[in-house]
């Protein structure tokens, strides 16, 4: 073998026995990694195989599995559990800690079938047991749960739920591998290292009483009594039972297992069936993603695509929005490769604009029937976060205009300059004004790109971090996608599933929009793959993969309002903003602009009606 196979475990105790002996195999590359965390690095291809959570399994699908090895439980897990102060039923809200999907997808399971809906949102696990009070409950899992086994007057083992409603043992990570990583004969490397770990479950939960002053007696039964590590028959049952049940609800994508070659999805469906699935609402998987947009043929996409909208608006109406784009300062510390707007500290060119000017910009808004400003520009440092208190009060008071502001990377900006967190970041701009979060800056949400067009920008995790944050505080967002640098068709899907996993979450997102990349001469990027068929593919594609978001906008700004008239019949239902003005995709030469009037026209030219929205796209007028 002339590489290691690199290979990613779990630091949760109930994991040890499985990678335990893999750390001093030199056939092994061994990292320890948060189960969410290890989803990531595989579909990224930063791993070739992972003990991962089985529903990461059914959204990445064309995975490898390797038989005979699980973390699973037939009965009491003890490491999984809905705790609370009160009876389930009482419950308000529950904290999710999401470090492992497998157990959320199974909580929203348990709780639908008992008709409850609380209040669910994300939590790191310490601020979820935290949350734990009165009306609010936690999903604590691992370790945290074992932590706080006693600590609670009622406690619902998920494990035991399964099996009380199915019949079947419920199967929460195994190891999977990317296709063609693994071998048959590298498949025993697995399930030695299984055997060689039960033998010392003992010493295992030993040492790990002296570390965290558990009762050993405790850990041993949980390590053999609890937590089940063969991969049977019967376990293979009750894990399709468990993607079937999630596949109903819309939480996963179907999937499935060939017992005599355990693989994800197999026989291959159609693509004609894949298609269809997608059309009726299913959710589809990253494997289906992909093949989508490396095989759907243009028309087809598109007919998929437009199926979608109309199942989720039958009305047949495209909305739009009257608002303005006015980037604020140009001064910007980032140094993005891509971008041919920005200019650097103590530049000739650097702007800040001034009240006077603005005040001009925001009357032709007010003036035009208008009902929001996008602000967004560059990091500029010498904007403190007072500067934008005092801007958005004089700007509600003074013109009453909606405010969709800042940038996530503007808000991290902010975040470090302040030494504050982003939550009070958020919050004092709220109080100031602040109404939602455009979703500027999203680029590709996979570092791998994020590091080679803009290696000075937030990563993936904190840009959907601060969107976690200001879903949490009742604020909206709009999610992007800018394409056709240096990423990858596999990258494209990834990021629509990492706003996907994010919305299942919180519900936050209002809308999607996605373009290419506006190469211009004088940049320091070279253009990938662009071009108008490839924008109407991608935004179909992205339409049938976000099942949980409600609208997708024509981004006939880059691509012009003929094009944007096209991208209605390829799943998009809202035409975006009028163009008062627009300074980022301009200044690489891209410069489209139509009023109102042209926009209402071009909508009913293409069949639709059109109605102004606001930016939780509430009507604002009657269809016409």
């Amino acid at each position: 073998m002339s590489e290691k196979l690199r290979t990613l475990g779990v630091a949760y105790l109930n994991a040890r026995p499985l990678w335990e002996s893999l750390k001093d195999d030199p056939r092994i590359a061994l990292e320890l990694a948060r189960p969410s965390e290890l989803a990531r690095a595989l579909a990224e291809n930063e791993a070739d195989i992972g003990l991962l959570p089985v529903a990461a399994a059914a959204t990445l699908g064309n995975l490898r599995l390797v038989r005979n090895v699980a973390i699973g439980a037939r009965g009491k897990v003890r490491s999984v559990a809905i705790v609370s102060e009160r009876p389930l039923h009482e419950l308000d809200s529950i904290a999710l800690d999401l470090s492992s999907r497998t157990s959320v997808v199974l909580a929203r399971l348990l709780l639908s079938r008992r008709k409850l809906a609380p209040h669910l949102f994300g939590a790191e696990p310490a601020e979820a047991v935290a949350a734990v009070k009165g009306s609010t409950g936690a999903l604590v899992i691992g370790d945290a749960a074992l932590n706080v086994e006693s600590r609670f007057d009622h406690r619902l083992d998920l494990a035991e739920d399964w099996l009380e409603w199915t019949g079947l043992p419920f199967v929460f990570a195994a190891w999977f591998a990317r296709p063609g990583a693994l071998s048959t004969e590298q498949e025993d490397i697995f399930r030695v290292a299984k055997q060689k770990g039960i033998a010392r479950v003992s010493a295992i939960a030993s040492e790990h009483a002296a570390r965290t002053g558990l009762a050993e007696a405790s850990l041993i039964s949980y390590l053999t009594q609890s937590i089940r590590y063969d991969l049977g028959d019967e376990e293979l049952r009750g894990l399709v039972r468990f993607w079937d049940e999630g596949a109903r609800l819309g939480l996963l994508a179907r999937a499935s297992v060939d017992v005599d070659e355990p693989k994800l999805a197999r026989p291959r469906p159609s693509l004609d069936t894949v298609l269809s699935r997608a059309a009726d609402g299913e959710r589809l998987s990253a494997a289906d993603g992909q093949r989508l947009l490396r095989e759907g043929t243009f028309f087809e996409l598109g007919l998929a695509a437009d199926a979608v909208r109309r199942r989720k608006h039958p009305d047949g109406v495209v909305t739009y929005i009257v608002d303005r784009n006015v980037n604020y300062t140009n001064v910007c510390t980032t140094s993005c490769r891509f971008c041919a707007f920005y200019r650097p500290v103590g530049h000739a060119e650097g702007y800040v604009l001034s009240r006077e000017v603005l005040g001009q910009k925001l009357q032709e808004v007010v003036d035009a029937g208008g009902v929001q400003i996008l602000l967004q520009g560059g990091l500029n440092p010498d904007l403190r976060i007072e500067w934008y208190e005092d801007l958005f009060r004089w700007m509600k008071k003074e013109y009453g205009l909606g405010l969709h502001a800042l940038s996530p990377e503007e808000i991290l900006h902010l975040a470090r300059l302040e030494k504050l967190s982003v939550k009070r970041v958020l919050e004092r701009l709220h109080e100031a004004g602040l109404d939602s979060v455009p979703g500027g800056g999203a680029e590709i949400l996979v570092d791998r790109v994020r590091r080679k067009i803009a290696k000075a920008k937030c990563t993936s995790e904190e840009w959907l971090g601060v969107m976690r944050v200001a879903h949490a505080m009742g604020l909206r967002s709009s999610a992007t996608m800018m394409y056709g640098t240096v990423d990858t068709l596999e990258e494209r899907i990834q990021h629509l599933l990492k706003i996907r996993d994010l919305q299942d979450e919180t519900s936050g997102f209002t809308a999607f929009f996605c373009w290419d990349y506006q190469f211009e001469k004088g940049t320091h990027l070279a253009p990938g793959e662009n071009g108008t068929h490839l924008y109407l593919r991608t935004q179909a594609v992205a339409r049938l993969m976000l099942d949980n978001v409600a609208h997708v906008g024509a981004s006939w700004v880059t691509q012009g309002p003929g094009v944007g008239q096209v991208a209605l019949r390829f799943g998009a239902d809202d035409f975006g903003s009028v163009m008062f003005e627009e300074n980022v995709v301009s200044s690489a030469g891209t410069t489209f602009g139509i009023n109102a009037e042209k926009i209402e026209e071009r909508i009913r030219a293409t069949g639709f009606r059109s109605v102004r929205r606001n930016v939780r796209y509430e009507w604002l007028s009657e269809p016409k």
